[in-house]
């Protein structure tokens, strides 16, 4: 298997995208899959990269990368050493970043035998799950759309709303990030885009819009997004496949820093159905 990480793809905001690829060098042309992190997440999250290897061994070109705004660098792709560019990420950089990462593995020379650039798949987890169904809906390259413990409404997010009058006076308000304990600025201009942005950033209108096979994924013990979320957004295209997987929680039952050598029960079984569900 050939692994590649940390690749700097370029984006249209002046950051790098840190991207990974994960295939067997076999030059077949596979299926592309592009996996998007949620919020404060990060590609190295907990079991991505066993993950990630569980979709090359069933064949697919596997792609997963840091928004370029994510508070990573390339030197530090895992922890949150540029608060600076955290506070100032936003959902349009995100839906940028990921078509940044769409043009290049359409256009990269390396990959030209082993990506079947012809068949691109997209997963998001969690906010990153918004971001693929709205992307899915706005760009034909993407023939499948996966979501994994999705959003279902950025609106009504706290990140997007919470403590409005404040954040407008002060400018900025901050989260606390529980593993590292850093305090993460979110400037006044991520409610500002998405205002500017509302109807393109509406999920409701994308998926009912989405005329691709579409899979929705998520646990039943999901306490940070719920799984009502799933049924909502399962309700908005009468062609998806919701997934319920018992006894699951956000991040299906693994943290990080994860260091067994298998995932866990939960996430064998999401990786599992998605494999299924893309390779048909």
């Amino acid at each position: 298997m050939k692994v590649t990480k940390n690749i700097l793809v370029g984006g249209k905001h002046q950051k790098p995208i840190v991207t990974d690829v994960f295939y067997v060098d076999d030059h077949q042309p596979k299926k592309v899959v592009i996996f998007c992190h949620g919020y404060k997440g990060f590609k190295d999250w907990g079991a991505w990269n066993l993950m990630a290897k569980e979709f090359a061994k069933a064949g697919f070109f596997f792609i997963k990368f840091n928004f370029a705004y994510n508070g990573g660098t390339p030197e530090n792709p895992i922890d949150f050493p540029d608060l600076e560019a955290f506070g100032n990420n936003n959902y349009t950089k995100e839906l940028d970043d990921l078509e940044s990462v769409l043009d290049w593995i359409s256009s990269e020379e390396k990959y030209k035998k082993e990506a079947d650039i012809n068949n691109i798949s997209v997963i998001g987890h969690s906010r990153g799950g918004g971001i693929v169904l709205i992307k899915a809906n706005e760009d034909a390259r993407i023939k499948k759309v996966i979501s994994l413990a999705a959003i279902s409404d950025i609106g009504s997010r706290s990140s997007t709303i919470g403590d409005l009058e404040n954040w407008k006076k002060d400018g900025v308000k901050y989260v606390v990030n529980g593993r590292t304990k850093q305090k993460m600025p979110h400037y006044i201009q991520f409610y500002e885009n998405f205002k500017v942005h509302e109807e393109r950033l509406n999920i409701q209108k994308a998926v009912e819009q989405i005329n691709i096979p579409q899979l929705v994924i998520h646990g039943n013990k999901d306490t940070s997004i719920l799984v009502d979320e799933a049924h909502k957004i399962n309700s908005w295209n009468s062609k998806s496949i919701l997934k319920i997987i018992e006894n699951a929680d956000h991040v299906f039952n693994v943290s990080h820093p994860w260091e067994k050598e298998n995932v866990s029960k939960e996430l064998q079984e999401v990786t599992e159905i998605c494999i299924d569900f893309l390779g048909n």
